[in-house]
């Protein structure tokens, strides 16, 4: 596969790219706290495969400080003792959005949301998880370099 890019599509989708930049910075000042919102964004961009993201987001937790063990066991989420319940649940809801090619997100899924995030929380990670697929999707897809 290569590795450079393959169109320049903040340039040829301009409108759109404004669009997505203006949802995405809707997302970072959302009811999610930040280090959350981003543990969800790796989480999905490991998922999705795209690189350019894992990169972004690892780096951005990492300057934040979070713990490196934490970090590495970041896809066993599940099973790592590092992620409190409000975690398990936002990572949870993240890869069953992610993953609707295999099913739509159960109702255990949603049901764990409930008893740490009120309506508007769980509006605000559906939609942080809705924008990083869309970014990812341009990433894997279309190759941007990385910074």
């Amino acid at each position: 596969m290569s590795t450079s890019p393959r169109v320049p599509y903040f340039r040829l989708a301009n409108e759109a790219i404004k669009g997505l930049l203006a949802t995405s910075k809707a997302v970072h000042d959302s009811s999610i706290d930040p280090t959350l919102m981003e543990l969800v964004f790796l989480r999905v961009s490991q998922i999705n495969g795209c690189g350019y993201c894992m990169d972004m987001h690892g780096t951005a937790l990492r300057k934040g400080g979070i713990e490196p063990r934490k970090l590495d066991t970041l896809p066993a989420w599940h099973e790592s003792r590092f992620f409190d319940a409000r975690e398990r649940a936002a990572l949870g809801w993240a890869e069953a959005l992610t993953r609707l090619s295999s099913a739509a997100p159960s109702d255990a899924a949603y049901e764990a949301l409930l008893p740490h995030f009120d309506e508007k929380g769980i509006s605000d990670l559906s939609m942080g998880v809705a924008v990083i697929n869309a970014w990812n999707r341009l990433g894997a897809g279309l190759l941007p370099p990385l910074p």
